[in-house]
């Protein structure tokens, strides 16, 4: 079973502006390249290092919210990196997804959402609630180039 990278995204710095890319450089040292959250400062772990949302249940959410395709909000404003489609991400920690034919991601945390997405929208934070809506935070395991439309798949 697989799906595809459906989307890239990074900021430079907490609550800047998000960057979308065609094509990223994933490392165990810096996540991806150019994000903020990525790079792991010593003394530190790296359960947040990098974040992943499924199309689908972003689509879910904004339906939720009753948001037709004209109004809905852009899947970066979650302000994951990467846009899985086609596949549903593991629920629970040490799961490994792989992106491309190197990148191995160990799944760490639910990415809770937080108050920011009241900001965009009054009702989001609620939609991203159930079952892991709001994405799963990983650990790089091992690095990788990666493009939108890459293979998505969990190995064990």
């Amino acid at each position: 079973m697989s799906g595809r990278l459906g989307g890239i995204a990074r900021h430079d710095r907490p609550r800047g502006p998000i960057e979308t890319l065609l094509r990223a450089s994933v490392t165990r040292g810096e996540g991806v390249e150019g994000d903020s959250r990525g790079t792991i400062r010593p003394g530190k772990g790296s359960d947040r290092q990098i974040s992943l949302i499924e199309a689908e249940s972003w689509a879910a959410a904004m339906a939720e919210l009753g948001l037709g395709a004209d109004d809905a909000l852009p899947w970066q404003a979650r302000r994951a990196n990467l846009l899985v489609e086609g596949l549903r991400l593991p629920r629970e920690a040490g799961k490994v997804i792989a992106i491309g034919t190197s990148l191995r991601i160990e799944v760490t945390l639910e990415c809770d959402p937080c108050r920011r997405m009241e900001e965009l929208r009054p009702g989001l934070k609620e939609a991203l609630m159930p079952d892991w809506r709001g994405g799963v935070l990983g650990k790089v395991l091992s690095d990788g180039e990666i493009a939108v439309g890459d293979v998505v798949r969990i190995e064990e």
